[in-house]
């Protein structure tokens, strides 16, 4: 299980996220329309753009009521899912399959910026359960704000949902 996030990426730390700003919730699972793959750290960056443009193809293709793109990491070899959430019924496409986010306890916390800044938010995340004793479960998963156009001269709005599992 991938325990250690985004730490083995290396992404940079540009803005920190506080321990504050990590909340503790219970969830339920949110269905999606997913492509699966197994990525190495580097190329993340390319290709969790292009499952969620081909994810999002396919749902237009059925219009699908479709939310936020969304990328669940199982483990720590970078198995991965990237998608998008559905609202409605969608019928499996070739390699654009159903899935779900996991449903259960998590801490989370929102990170603004750009994406090469999220490390910052899943060290929040992990550093918040070490000083409040929750054990992660594995998987941890980013919901990625719908694109504003203004977001392309000031990526410091851009929005991103950083969740990891926690046993119960």
């Amino acid at each position: 299980m991938r325990r250690d996030g985004p730490r083995q990426l290396n992404l940079t730390r540009k803005s920190p996220v506080t321990s504050s700003a990590v909340q503790f919730e219970q969830l339920s699972s949110v269905p999606l329309a997913v492509i699966r793959r197994q990525a190495s750290a580097s190329d993340l960056s390319r290709v969790v753009p292009e499952c969620c443009g081909l994810v999002w193809n396919a749902v237009r293709a059925q219009q699908a009521q479709a939310g936020r793109h969304v990328a669940i990491y199982w483990d720590g070899s970078i198995r991965l899912e990237v998608g998008v959430e559905l609202y409605g019924p969608f019928a499996e496409d070739g390699q654009v399959v159903c899935s779900a986010t996991p449903a259960g306890p998590v801490a989370w916390a929102t990170h603004f910026g750009p994406y090469n800044g999220l490390g910052a938010a899943h060290d929040a995340v992990r550093r918040w359960c070490t000083a409040n004793n929750r054990r992660l479960a594995g998987p941890n998963w980013e919901i990625y704000g719908h694109w504003q156009s203004e977001w392309n001269t000031n990526p410091s709005q851009i929005r991103t949902d950083v969740y990891y599992l926690l046993t119960s």
